[in-house]
């Protein structure tokens, strides 16, 4: 069945192709997709999808639709994110963005419309699939606390949903392979604003003060002892200092405030509650030592990305059937952050990352850049993975 979910992605190939065209000409920002849930709705119908809700969040934005099988079985869901970024594009492309402004930077056009593709192949073996594939066409990938997948889940897209598999363009692998990882993958995100609190004067009086840029340099400098002295070697932790802003440029006057801001990523939820709690610590004891008051707003943005061994196995067995052995590769911990993790809190799940970087195409820009682009070679593979993952999974669990 894999051969024949291979030949239909090829097949379909530029009909995906013209699907990721639409949207990238078309591009839309976190919770402002509607024209993209039409259009996806629309595809979605034509192919006999049920669709179980549209819109998410109080918006008309995301799709959860269902293909049911012709045989008894259990559930299992593909998620692609949808919206865009607002950076002006710099692509000379005839599908170049028509919003000013706003582009797709990150691939998400691809993901949405590989997603449509993996729809349409398997809708051609309906009668065959032993059980439901669920499609999640997911907004707000990249709006942080606002997270679309958060949205989607506690307005219940995973009802009876087993498993759940989600892809995502990587433009540093080259076209023609993929990346995959047993356990976890993309970090969490947190971030902290801090505000300290002294007493300001005149920098020749430093006595008649409270200094707060000591106090906030004294955190900088213990923050840093949290990784190296309360994380194990064996973990990967990163905690950075964003931002530090201090005086109005004066040389002469001790400021009365300091701001600072950070993020802090890690992969393993125990060493996150550690060092956030770490984090309240070093601040706290720092300004008993600077006799500064402190305000803190510590924020968790998005959980670890963490794949499931068992589901992750059968993707790995997909991609070594759909790739070639060869051209599967397991990915080194990635710093980033991605909020397919929240279906990962609800069910078992895998995350995985199709190359997409070809040099002689300009589809080697990294993430986020005005001239990111995507290689249109690349999306047979992706929807053949969808796919081949949903039959594989529904065939081995059922």
């Amino acid at each position: 069945m894999l051969e024949k979910i291979k030949a239909l992605a090829a097949s379909s190939k530029n009909e995906t192709m013209a699907h990721r065209h639409h949207f990238h000409t078309h591009p839309e920002i976190a919770w402002q997709e509607v024209e993209t849930t039409k259009t996806v709705v629309e595809a979605l119908k034509a192919i006999g999808c049920d669709i179980v809700k549209v819109g998410f969040d109080g918006t008309e934005c995301g799709v959860a639709a269902d293909l049911r099988g012709g045989k008894p079985g259990k559930c299992v869901a593909l998620r692609g994110d949808m919206d865009a970024l607002p950076l002006n594009e710099d692509n000379d492309l005839p599908y170049r963005s028509q919003k000013d402004g706003v582009m797709h930077a990150c691939g998400h056009d691809a993901h949405t419309a590989m997603l449509l593709g993996a729809a349409k192949v398997l809708s051609a073996i309906r009668d065959e699939i032993p059980g439901t594939v669920r499609f999640l066409f997911q907004p707000a990938e990249e709006s942080g606390l606002q997270s679309g997948a958060k949205a989607m889940v506690e307005e219940g897209a995973l009802q009876g949903v087993d498993a759940v598999a989600g892809i995502h363009c990587w433009s540093s692998t080259p076209t023609g392979t993929v990346l995959y990882r047993s356990g976890p993958i993309m970090a969490a995100a947190d971030g902290w604003y801090l505000t300290l609190k002294g007493k300001g004067g005149h920098g020749s009086t430093p006595e008649l003060c409270i200094d707060p840029t000591i106090t906030a340099a004294n955190i900088v400098l213990n923050l840093q002892a949290i990784v190296g002295r309360e994380v194990s070697a064996r973990e990967t932790v990163v905690v950075s200092t964003g931002t530090v802003k201090a005086g109005h440029s004066v040389f002469n006057i001790i400021p009365d405030s300091v701001e600072m801001n950070g993020t802090v990523r890690s992969f393993n939820p125990a060493v996150q509650d550690h060092v956030e709690s770490a984090i309240r610590r070093v601040i706290a004891g720092a300004c008993r030592i600077g006799r500064c008051t402190f305000e803190l707003d510590y924020k968790r943005f998005i959980p670890a990305t963490i794949n499931e061994p068992a589901v992750t196995a059968v993707a790995k067995d997909v991609f070594d059937e759909v790739f070639g052995p060869e051209n599967v590769k397991e990915t080194p911990l990635i710093m980033g952050s991605e909020d397919f993790s929240y279906f990962q809190q609800k069910v078992p799940g895998t995350y995985f990352l199709l190359g997409t970087g070809n040099p002689g195409k300009g589809t080697d820009n990294a993430h986020h850049h005005p001239k990111f682009n995507v290689d249109d070679d690349a999306l047979p593979a992706g929807v053949a993975s969808l796919a081949g993952f949903a039959w594989t999974w529904l065939s081995k669990n059922a």
